[in-house]
């Protein structure tokens, strides 16, 4: 099991990253921004959050899965990793699991 919450820590953590970054960093430089070069240097983010967020798809399945959660358990851990804070919350709480 502790591999399963180590997994699911990691991508909590980097989908949050991810998340601060799309949110903070490409969205206010693509509408508030008029340079363009500017607004280009930052389109690697939402290009590696859609990889990331797949993963942690699967990650906070697995551990929902494992640990015999309910469907509302599952469907909050699941929708952790789309606001920028929920996913940092959501991997605090699962520290203390074992």
């Amino acid at each position: 099991m502790s591999g399963i919450i180590f997994r699911f820590r990691v991508m909590a953590i980097w989908a949050g990253v991810m998340s601060l970054l799309l949110w903070f960093g490409y969205m206010p430089a693509k509408y508030l921004v008029s340079s363009d070069t500017f607004y280009e240097s930052f389109i690697w983010i939402p290009i590696v959050h859609g990889f990331t967020y797949p993963i942690y798809l699967l990650a906070a399945l697995h551990l929902a899965i494992a640990q015999r959660k309910s469907l509302i358990s599952t469907a909050l851990f699941l929708l952790a990793g789309t606001l920028p804070v929920a996913s940092f919350w959501i991997e605090r709480r699962v520290r203390g699991l074992k």
